[in-house]
């Protein structure tokens, strides 16, 4: 979904530049993760099991435009 990409390139461009290795290394995983449980936590449908991808994919929503 072209939305979702969009979502984290602007983290990409935005935050990660800015983050430390723990931010970075877990924004890493989401990238690793396979796009139906990436989907899930984006739309919200489904929690990440670990805090730091929890993070994360919070940080990545919270740069939603109003």
């Amino acid at each position: 979904m072209r939305e979702l990409d969009e979502l984290l390139l602007r983290y990409l461009e935005e935050q990660y530049p800015l983050a430390d290795d723990d931010e970075k290394a877990a924004f890493q995983a989401v990238l690793a993760l396979a796009d139906p449980e990436l989907n899930g936590y984006l739309l919200q449908r489904q929690t990440p099991a670990t805090e730091p991808i929890a993070n994360v994919i919070n940080q990545i929503l919270s740069r939603t435009p109003s």
